[in-house]
């Protein structure tokens, strides 16, 4: 009877608690030197008022929504519901205090009011997702502080403030506009806890708690697992506690899901049943022996229920051993405690109890957040099974899709009549039913209406078939006597070596997290390693053929002789005004040609020091993210005109590149663009005008983004039309070449106005690269479409890590969805964010797509054999991740490594599914047969 009388719920310590949630409040914001400058009140109560401060640990994903149910541990899938958060169902402390009657006040981000639709007595959100606003969002919350503050109408204040995440995201934690909001910040807790040591009685104290949901990164955005990210301050200020005579040297850590049991015991509810946290001790440590052993009763008891909900052998679980142990021992106390006695002993027993206590928490929790994932195998394995047939029918169509017709043939045709198929469609089905039937947990696939499941079915079912028919068709080839003696496989240059390799050496590295970490260093070898091959091509075929033999060097790849004519067709320009400088002494294809050979042999050195100056701008990855870097440099406040000087050489860079070969009319809305550009960056403070001195005042930029938006959707609708004009009127390759142009560099600009103004040179050596390659690389040393494709793709990837980029969720850059729009439209915010990440890849793959529409002339099954490539080239290690994650699901690192890399891998899929519908809009050749 005892046992049932001590789980009733202890009556509340305090009579109003206010919690102030500061978004991204770092912990050296608080406990740091900036503290002490910018948050001289805060400082004064954490060392010497009555306080206990803590750094309170995050679990990654570190974004705000799972923040602030913080009782149980995120998964990853709350990344991608954060920008759209549908009501909370779990029971939490928000719901238990509701239930009990408490009145609760809410003010700030408008998410918590999407949590918690009925919950709160009254409440004003404001929308989070407006990244360049930092003061409205925050005097929204503000303004009504006054009003509530003087009533007495609630028990519970939740305060949370967005402004200082906003500073993040847009300009980082070393920003200028930092210190103003902590400054802000503590006067708002100055006036809120003065207002509540005012209104004490004696009954009851207040309580204050401060706390951040997360940190930020070194540059200013969160989603990782940092330290910076990880750690937030949390504090506990009320008149309960007893003042502090020394300032505390180092505060200590604890969990941020601690939080929520501990207001659970302070406000004398029942702790939620899903909370894995402990209660924070010292919180109540100024009461009685016997109510402290009662809390971490409560708190032992909650969790060992909760553990034998989710473990079968939950007896053998060393938590729940030292739990039963611990209250063992209390139970003896508490005899000896109603016995009267009241000596030292009773007081030297009760530390020893609670010590046990503690200990049992410490492990129950621990083996609870690694029990909470749970994983729902049976739909894994379909979703996996169908990705590895599709897989495998790309490689056995290899010989077929990079043919000289470019047939890519699915065999529909007999799968639907074989006994085969209906055999596997059955027992496929039945297999389903006994899962759906036998399963206890939710199961995805299962819940999904038979028709669904029934077609997946087939799906798989057809593309086993598929397999099966085109492997016997490789078979029944190979018997046949070959109609032209096949090429021995000595014709194997460096460069396919080179490619095979470095794929299959990417995708083994995927299984290791520190290699999924610094993904960049992969592609920067890679590139590197690419460029030095092609310079041994060059050098080979500059000098060692035309010495060796005159026949062989027909046969090879040497060029360089119509590379003139080739470029008439191509409308490259070749630099031809330099060769009335030098008179007649040379005739001027001489010297173009003796030129041209210097300047390619050059070119693959040029490109290194290019991805040599890319790799100092940004430094990404995790080891070493925090290393200074230049892009660091130019952002900081005091380098602002080096910034400005840089952003306009880039942005006139830009336009020399481009402007070639587009239109008179793109030409101009190209250079008005790119002057839009550079105003918006102007009007919301990144960079300055020469004539500019001191601060102007920072807006938004709406109107000078909506300018530049114009002039894209223009040049991108001029491309367009001319390529509908070459697809339907006449099939004139030319038009059609420039329309296509027309529509990259299109897209060119809006990655100029997307992108911040220090990485602006990546745009410019991308297209450099570009330029560069196609001239003295790929059009003499004639390389095939599957080659050129390969290179794209391997430059593409290294770009997207040169952007910043990495493969945590941390890098990417939200502000991107926000420019030129006054408030959160979620379609354009989606798309510009996706194509301001992924601009590096997506712009190599649409130059790919000019440069082989151009090259079809030569080779009509260009487009076709690069777009099974670029598919390919995607697709495997994609594949193979997907069965490397499945197998390491339990991996101590699979939420902050492996997760966010799969979610990056997601998106990637779909964009370049995107391009190569393209690609098959492009290709004239249409040969896709289906039998």
């Amino acid at each position: 009877g005892m046992v049932s009388n001590w789980t009733k719920i202890p009556p509340p310590l305090f009579k109003k608690v206010v919690i102030v949630l500061i978004d991204a409040l770092r912990d050296d914001f608080v406990f740091g030197s900036k503290g002490k400058q910018f948050m001289p009140y805060t400082t004064q109560v954490v060392e010497k008022g009555t306080s206990y401060s803590f750094i309170a640990e995050a679990k990654p994903p570190t974004v705000t929504m799972p923040r602030i149910k913080a009782s149980s541990i995120p998964g990853f899938i709350d990344v991608v519901v954060n920008l759209n958060s549908p009501a909370l169902l779990d029971d939490n402390l928000i719901w238990q205090a509701k239930t009990a009657g408490k009145r609760i006040i809410f003010y700030g981000d408008d998410t918590w009011v999407k949590l918690f639709p009925k919950h709160f007595v009254e409440y004003d959100g404001t929308t989070s997702f407006f990244v360049s606003d930092f003061t409205e969002v925050d005097d929204n919350v503000t303004r009504h502080l006054d009003r509530v503050l003087k009533r007495e109408d609630w028990d519970l204040l939740i305060l949370h403030y967005l402004g200082l995440d906003h500073i993040g995201h847009m300009t980082g934690p070393n920003s200028p506009l930092v210190g103003p909001k902590l400054r802000e910040m503590d006067n708002i807790l100055k006036k809120i806890h003065i207002s509540l040591l005012s209104k004490e009685e004696a009954s009851l104290p207040n309580l204050l708690v401060v706390c951040g949901d997360h940190g930020m990164s070194e540059t200013g955005s969160h989603g990782g697992s940092s330290e910076g990210e990880v750690h937030t301050p949390l504090l506990f200020i009320s008149s309960a506690f007893e003042k502090r005579s020394a300032p505390l040297a180092q505060p200590e850590h604890v969990q941020q899901t601690d939080l929520a049991s501990t207001l659970a015991i302070g406000l004398g509810l029942p702790i939620s049943r899903n909370s894995v946290g402990n209660l924070i001790l010292p919180v109540v440590g100024g009461k009685t022996m016997r109510e402290q052993l009662r809390f971490v009763h409560l708190n032992g008891f909650q969790l060992s229920r909760l553990l034998q909900e989710n473990t079968p052998a939950y007896e053998k679980d060393p938590g729940y051993e030292h739990f039963k142990i611990a209250e063992k021992s209390h139970g003896n106390w508490i005899k000896l405690y109603l016995e009267g006695n009241n000596s030292e002993i009773l007081l030297n027993l009760g530390k020893k109890v609670l010590k046990q206590y503690l200990e049992a928490l410490k492990t129950l929790s621990s083996s609870l957040s690694k029990q909470v994932a749970q994983y729902d195998m049976y739909s894994m394995m379909v979703g996996t099974v169908i990705i590895l047939e599709v897989l495998l029918l790309l490689l056995l169509s290899v010989p077929k899709a990079l043919s000289k017709r470019a047939e890519f043939e699915v065999p529909l045709s007999p799968p639907l009549f074989s006994l085969l198929f209906y055999l596997m469609c059955l027992m496929l089905c039945a297999v389903h039913v006994i899962v759906c039937t036998s399963a206890e947990s939710l199961c995805y696939f299962c819940s999904m209406s038979w028709l669904t499941a029934v077609g997946v079915m087939m799906l798989i079912s057809a593309l086993m078939c598929g397999i099966l028919s085109a492997i016997a068709k490789i078979f029944e080839n190979s018997r046949l006597p070959p109609k032209n003696p096949i090429v021995s496989s000595s014709n194997w240059s460096e460069i396919d070596v080179l490619i095979l390799a470095g794929t299959v050496g990417h995708v083994l590295s995927l299984g290791a997290s520190s290699f999924i970490e610094e993904e960049h260093q992969t592609w920067y070898f890679l590139i590197n390693t690419l460029c030095l091959v092609l310079c041994q091509e060059l050098c080979r075929n500059n000098f060692l053929l035309k010495e060796c033999d005159p026949q062989h060097s027909t046969t090879m790849r040497q060029n360089f002789d119509s590379i003139g004519e080739t470029s008439e067709c191509k409308n490259i320009d070749i630099p031809a005004a330099s060769n009335s400088k030098l008179g007649k002494a040379t005739s001027s294809s001489e010297f173009i040609k003796g030129s041209d050979k210097w300047i390619s042999l050059a070119t693959p050195w040029i490109i290194l020091i290019c991805c040599r100056l890319l790799r100092s701008l940004n430094q990404t990855g995790v080891q070493w993210a925090h290393r200074p870097d230049f892009g660091h440099w130019l952002t900081s406040s005091e380098h602002k005109s080096e910034l400005s000087f840089l952003a306009a050489v880039s942005l006139l860079m830009i336009f020399f590149l481009v402007q070639r070969r587009c239109s008179l009319v793109s030409k101009i809305a190209m250079a008005l663009g790119l002057l839009g550009v550079y105003s918006y960056r102007a009007a919301i403070g990144n960079v300055i005008f020469p004539w500019q001195h001191g601060g102007k005042d920072i807006s938004k930029g709406i109107t000078e983004a909506r300018f530049v938006y114009v002039f894209v959707l223009g040049i991108v609708f001029t491309g367009t039309k001319d390529l509908l004009k070459s697809q339907v009127i006449s099939a004139d390759s030319s038009t059609k070449s420039t329309g296509l142009w027309e529509v990259y560099s299109g897209l060119v600009l809006l990655a100029a106005l997307l992108f911040r103004p220090h990485n602006l040179p990546v745009l410019v050596f991308c297209l450099l690269i570009q330029t560069m390659m196609t001239k003295y690389i790929w059009i003499p040393l004639k390389f095939d479409a599957a080659q050129i494709t390969i290179m794209h793709y391997w430059f593409g990837q290294a770009f997207f890590y040169f952007q910043g980029n990495s493969n945590g969720i941390a890098t990417v850059d939200i502000s991107a969805g926000f420019v030129g729009l006054d408030s959160y439209v979620e379609l354009p915010a989606i798309f510009l964010t996706a194509f301001a990440t992924y601009a590096g890849p997506f712009l190599w793959a649409i130059h790919l797509l000019c440069y082989l529409t151009s090259e079809v002339s030569r080779n009509s099954a260009a487009v076709g054999h690069g777009c099974f490539c670029y598919a390919l080239m995607r697709s495997i290690p994609v594949a193979i991740y997907v069965v490397l994650v499945t197998g390491l699901r339990y991996h101590l690192f699979i939420w902050s490594v492996f997760s966010p890399k799969l979610l990056y891998e997601g998106v990637h899929v779909f964009i370049t599914a995107a391009v190569c519908l393209c690609f098959t809009a492009m290709d004239q050749n249409h040969s896709y047969k289906v039998q």
